[in-house]
């Protein structure tokens, strides 16, 4: 199978070992396990069931508490409905795998996380972008409906959004579902930043609690905060999970019982993680904020949800070359659109700590005014 290179990662595994300070990551904060037991009201006694473990496989699927934490995380899910996967890197693969094939019709909202497009790509698959109006980085509902005719085998979509950072709420969610429902399409929505909303309570419906061919995936790497662990799922219907089942025998077998216990320990207080994140995401966005009232050479769609946006920037200057120029001169990393077919804007993570972001956007608003001024 013939491949695209992977931008963003290889991107990020260029570069993000050697700046000073990181603003392109994408996970919250991440957490330390001594963090993570406090928050789920836990002491480091809990680490001594680590002792007794013994290193087998384990649940093949994952385990009954790990599948039944994160069935609690929708409105009418059970431990059934959830496959334990590598990460949602690995769940994104394996339901593409499983679910498309050569000569497919896929629609997929870019820009987007690249596996929704290239995957299927590499599958054989036809794949047709919408792109979201730039506005207000949302779907045409117009357009995505003329792109998902009937026979349409799959429409995918990153809610929230990544790159932008835009939230797609119930209302408009249900909008999308009658489409795929009138086209006969499964529906896959990649998750993984839901919990991060900038208002209410945090979490829109998921797409599997409002379509009966909806397929979720997400993980612990965004909004949980340990990225470390490496292990993520998918929620859908009972033949998407056998499929997905199938090929996953020949990739994962299974994840590894450390990854299962702590993710575990987190999802049973998965409200404490995610009331966490965001009150690091809300905190760093307004740092974010206030940066941007004083700074004319950039602007953005603010972020609904996530912990990154897209800044477009008013310099005759390839994304990359900046980039690579303000991480030389500044040690400063953002990620260069070009690298997810945005170009003319820089993606800026706000997951991270205040005091990364605090000193970093000074050296880049010092950057992009010398440049302005050449």
């Amino acid at each position: 199978m013939q491949i695209d290179p992977f931008g963003v990662e290889m991107w990020m595994n260029a570069h993000e070992t050697r700046c000073r300070h990181n603003i392109a990551e994408t996970c919250v904060d991440s957490l330390t396990v001594g963090e993570l037991l406090r928050l789920a009201g836990r002491n480091d006694d809990d680490l001594s069931a680590l002792l007794a473990m013994k290193m087998t496989y384990g649940a093949i699927p994952g385990s009954d508490a790990l599948r039944g934490a994160i069935a609690a995380l929708y409105a009418d899910r059970a431990a059934a409905d959830v496959m334990i996967c590598h990460g949602t890197a690995g769940a994104n693969a394996l339901v593409w795998q499983a679910m498309v094939g050569a000569g497919d019709r896929v629609v997929t909202l870019v820009p987007t996380y690249q596996q929704h497009v290239s995957i299927p790509k590499a599958l054989g698959a036809e794949v047709v972008e919408v792109p979201l109006r730039p506005e207000d980085w949302l779907p045409d509902l117009d357009a995505l409906q003329a792109a998902a005719r009937p026979g349409t085998k799959m429409i995918a979509l990153t809610n929230p959004n990544n790159p932008t950072g835009s939230l797609i709420d119930g209302d408009l969610l249900a909008e999308i579902v009658r489409i795929a429902r009138a086209a006969g399409a499964d529906l896959l929505v990649d998750e993984v930043y839901r919990g991060t909303a900038q208002t209410g309570p945090g979490a829109t419906p998921s797409v599997v609690d409002l379509y009966e061919r909806g397929i979720a995936t997400g993980g612990m790497s965004k909004a949980f905060s340990m990225a470390g662990l490496r292990l993520g799922w998918v929620v859908g219907p009972p033949d998407v999970l056998e499929a997905v089942s199938h090929h996953r025998d020949y990739t994962t077998i299974s994840v590894g019982r450390i990854d299962d216990h702590l993710a575990t320990i987190a999802l049973e207080q998965a409200d404490r993680i995610l009331a966490r994140s965001r009150a690091i995401t809300r905190d760093n966005l307004a740092i974010v904020d206030d940066w941007l009232a004083t700074e004319p050479l950039v602007d953005w769609v603010r972020p609904r949800a996530g912990t990154v946006g897209l800044l477009r920037y008013d310099l005759d200057l390839p994304s990359e070359r900046l980039c690579l120029d303000l991480l030389d001169e500044q040690g400063v990393l953002l990620t260069p659109g070009a690298v997810m077919g945005a170009e003319g804007y820089l993606r800026i993570g706000f997951g991270n700590p205040a005091e990364t972001l605090r000193a970093a956007l000074p050296k880049l608003s010092a950057f992009l005014r010398r440049r302005a001024a050449q």
